[in-house]
């Protein structure tokens, strides 16, 4: 095991000492403003943006910005195999420059709870001053166009992603639209962007697409790491730069069905941080305190946290529309693993995801039209030992339990992580679609054979 140590320089001229808070770690230092005074790794690409739109951000969401691209670059760049002691859990120091040090160490103890929830890591994060060279780093035009926005919307190229924003749309909204693309698994933004358009008026000045990332070989030593565990906090730091852009209080929107925010542990194997908690109401909940608490002026909303996702699709505001591309947007976990197969990317269908898109597709349409590794489940007998199984199997014996026992449903949404936020009526809410969900899911599996073999 090897603890880590990130430090953020913004120009060349930042090279004062940094007094690190423990000894003997590996020191990965990022400078992260070039000779041209631009945040570098994609950031400022985001920050032009926005800004081509009518839309400045202010100082204190480029900080946090900022830290979202630190929490970033450990977490793809850090092992969990060769930098832990159990494979899994790494411990990862991170110092940041930001314009008020004073209000940031004020949160520092709820920013490392909400990354130590996220990840399964244990994160420390210290603040220090910007250097004088670098107090502001938004030119701000003398004169603005307010910007015509009044929301922000989360836009991954997934299918949730695009029900909300055609629901949206569809109501009249008028949300910017923010997008982090990397690789080929969101490699359907533009395109579901695109057929949106066609129905909705041009996505081209209304749709950020930001490409933040790190050289593989950024930390000495160390593979890159492939879990990811740590996307979202990126997501919602572009989505809080965004709206700190906007007038009043804007709402920013994270499309997701309840079933896969929960996303509760279908058998004992699955503890712990390796269920993602992306989305999950704790994270959410510590999310809407850190912008409270940086007095930034937004709030976090998922309006499908209460429905299944067969169920977000059913009441889409348009249907057909939905119908009809439906089968563009991604969904997989691991949209790469076909290669494996000499196949192109695609979804393979047996992952958590993809089963959970399977089960809504063909119930709010009936039949699916993407294409799968595995088309029919039933088609053969699977190893229950196999990736291919494991999956599959889980959510027989879940739907069985539930089948049997529906009490239970009230005590496992628990099991991921504390819903002490939120009212019994919430908790209550989220046992009915955490139940309805593995019911949905159990028709598409319920044909199935899983083995030894």
């Amino acid at each position: 095991m090897r603890r880590h140590s990130v430090i953020a320089r913004l120009g060349p001229a930042d090279t004062a000492s940094v007094n690190l808070q423990r000894t003997g770690t590996v020191v990965t230092q990022i400078r992260f403003v070039d000779g041209k005074r631009r945040l570098g790794f994609g950031l400022s690409q985001a920050i032009e943006q926005l800004g081509k739109r009518g839309v400045v951000p202010s100082e204190r969401t480029v900080d946090l910005a900022l830290l979202a691209a630190m929490v970033t670059a450990a977490d793809t760049r850090i092992s969990r195999a060769t930098e832990s002691q159990d494979s899994w859990t790494r411990e990862i120091d991170l110092y940041v420059p930001v314009q008020d040090p004073a209000m940031w160490s004020a949160e520092a103890a709820l920013i490392g709870k909400t990354l130590n929830f996220l990840t399964g890591d244990r994160w420390r994060v210290f603040f220090r001053e910007r250097h004088r060279n670098h107090r502001e780093l938004i030119v701000r035009p003398c004169v603005l166009v307010r910007p015509a926005f009044t929301s922000v919307c989360l836009f991954s190229g997934g299918l949730d992603s695009f029900t909300g924003a055609i629901d949206l749309l569809a109501a009249g909204g008028k949300p910017i639209f923010v997008s982090h693309y990397w690789d080929v698994s969101t490699s359907s933004q533009t395109l579901c962007a695109n057929r949106i358009g066609a129905a909705y008026g041009t996505m081209e000045l209304r749709h950020v697409r930001a490409r933040i990332g790190f050289p593989d070989d950024l930390v000495r030593g160390s593979e890159p790491e492939k879990t990811q565990r740590a996307r979202s906090f990126l997501f919602l730091a572009l989505a809080a730069l965004a709206a700190s852009g906007l007038d009043g209080e804007p709402i920013i929107y994270v499309p997701e069905n309840g079933l896969i925010s929960l996303n509760v542990p279908l058998d004992p194997a699955r503890i712990g941080a390796w269920s993602t908690r992306t989305t999950h109401p704790f994270y959410m909940a510590r999310w809407s305190d850190l912008l409270a608490q940086l007095a930034i002026p937004a709030s976090i909303v998922n309006p499908y946290r209460f429905k299944t996702k067969g169920e977000m699709l059913a009441d889409c505001a348009n249907k057909p529309l939905l119908r009809r591309h439906a089968g563009e947007t991604i969904s997989c976990s691991s949209v790469t693993k076909a290669r494996w197969q000499g196949l192109a990317p695609g979804h393979c269908g047996y992952c958590v995801p993809c089963l959970i898109r399977r089960a809504a597709i063909e119930k709010a349409f009936g039949n699916d039209p993407t294409t799968y590794t595995i088309p029919e489940l039933a088609a053969r007998a699977m190893d229950s030992e196999s990736a291919e199984g494991e999956h599959i199997r889980s959510f027989q014996m879940m739907a069985r339990r539930l089948a049997g026992r529906p009490p239970l449903a009230r005590i496992l949404v628990h099991k991921t992580g504390p819903l002490s936020d939120y009212a019994d009526a919430d908790i209550a809410e989220y046992a009915a679609v955490f139940a309805r969900g593995i019911a949905e899911v159990g028709e598409v599996v319920k044909e199935a054979v899983v083995q030894p073999l």
